[in-house]
């Protein structure tokens, strides 16, 4: 095992809240109120729904599953269940400058194994902005296969080692559960999205599922190889790994505040060229059917998402010409404007097939670091605008305000929690630190469900 994976188990087997910088620590607080209103405004996606009345039947006891009726299932199920239902509406936040959502692979194992290890609410956040760092650092430091999905890959481990930390394992206990979790490491495809493939979603909350196990196998007394992480992450499910960059900065720079949030309802690459629009709209105000032709150009990640015919819900999500369309008519692209209608609406069909997307060579040269789009719109009478952005909105470097991402938070709780319960469930969070466990958010939320 490498000296870098040994020094960064340390770091999470050791490092208290207390020595977290205090703008950390906000930041900490804020993606857990962003995930967990994501989570809950997932587990209404009917195919999250079917799942856990088929699962019911198994229920064990000890974590709770966030969604209507509160029900209780072991650990893993339940850190399984919240892990797919955050990822069913694709407004999980994620890693700025590197593939990864990291507090959707980490956070709903953290809960379950807090929940049911009596954790406080600063042992849960130690454990949730360590875990979050390592899966930072192990995406950044590995190379994925060029069809391969994150979910359930690099950040698994973190979200494992975050687990470990929760059990009270010692540096060596860390290290041997994350190598023991490279077992558990999935190969999704990123073709499953553009699919309309639900099947990806499971893949994100099988590293929820890892964070409540792979604990448990270490200290059932199960071992790994010594090079277990660098085996998978540079042979296996990946194509290279160089751990030389693992400890940079460690303990100050926290990778947790250099994410981006998401306000639309859609693949992040999309946003560029939707912020695009956004300002296009904003100058021409066209009505729908006032619209010739929208012209796309963007790097090339994001420029194969450009199926103008979503097969479902989920496959829209991935379609940059129906999240243009849908933002003309609706206005935004955001939760209620990217819902289960929106694929039938007819205006948005038609315009859909108005959208061309293309590959800007310029523009891919320079992404990641940068991820630009430029747009142009014309309407039937010959007007016209162009507008370009060199990256989106919500990222470390252009972040909304927290107010933004607050509204986000009570639109999402509110599909599942009364107003009321909306109000004081994101007071609840703000004061997390002080929880003596994971009850006093649970309790809450069994009080506050709508009917």
């Amino acid at each position: 095992m490498g000296r870098q994976i040994e020094e960064l188990a340390q770091f999470v087997a050791t490092t208290q809240w207390n020595e977290v910088p205090a703008a950390v620590q906000r930041q900490t607080k804020l993606v857990l109120l962003d995930t967990l209103g994501v989570i809950l405004a997932g587990a209404e996606r009917p195919e999250v729904l079917r799942l856990r009345e088929r699962l019911a039947g198994t229920a064990g006891t000890g974590a709770t599953v966030f969604a209507r009726g509160w029900p209780a299932h072991d650990p893993p199920t339940a850190a399984l269940l919240n892990g797919i239902a955050g990822r069913a509406i694709e407004l999980c936040e994620g890693l700025r400058l590197v593939t990864g959502q990291p507090a959707m692979q980490v956070l709903p194992g953290v809960l379950a194994v807090a929940e049911h290890a009596r954790s406080s609410g600063r042992e849960m956040l130690s454990a949730f902005v360590l875990g979050y760092d390592v899966a930072a650092r192990f995406c950044t430091a590995f190379t994925p296969r060029p069809l391969a999905h994150q979910n359930g890959q690099a950040s698994l481990l973190g979200a494992a080692a975050a687990g470990a930390r929760l059990r009270g394992l010692d540096a060596a206990g860390v290290s041997l559960t994350m190598r023991i979790a490279t077992t558990l490491v999935l190969t999704p495809s990123y073709t499953n999205a553009v699919a309309g493939a639900t099947t990806l979603n499971v893949a994100g909350g099988m590293s929820g599922f890892a964070c409540a196990l792979a604990p448990e196998l270490a200290r059932a007394g199960f071992e790994a190889q010594h090079d277990a992480i660098e085996e998978a992450l540079g042979n296996l499910v990946g194509a290279g790994f160089k751990p030389e960059g693992l400890l940079d900065e460690l303990g100050t720079r926290w990778e947790i505040t250099r994410n981006y949030f998401r306000l639309y309802a859609c693949c992040n690459p999309i946003h560029p060229a939707l912020d695009s629009l956004h300002e296009t709209l904003l100058k021409l105000h066209p009505k729908p059917d006032e619209v010739e032709r929208i012209d796309i150009a963007t790097y090339r990640f994001a420029s194969v998402m450009r199926n103008p015919d979503p097969p479902n819900y989920f496959g829209s999500k991935y379609s940059l010409p129906h999240a243009a369309a849908a933002m003309i008519v609706n206005g935004n692209a955001g939760y209620a404007s990217l819902n289960d209608a929106a694929l039938d609406d007819p205006a948005i069909a038609a315009l859909r097939h108005r959208v061309h997307v293309t590959e800007d060579p310029a523009m891919s040269a320079v992404a990641p670091r940068m991820r630009p789009a430029r747009v142009t719109l014309t309407l039937k009478d010959g007007r016209s605008d162009t507008h370009s952005c060199e990256s989106h909105r919500g990222d470390f470097q252009r972040p909304f305000e927290e107010s933004e991402l607050r509204e986000k938070f009570r639109e999402l709780a509110g599909v599942v929690l009364t107003p009321a319960g909306v109000i004081e469930v994101e007071q609840a969070v703000d004061r997390c630190e002080q929880w003596a466990g994971i009850h006093e958010l649970t309790d809450l939320l069994r009080r506050s469900g709508r009917s």
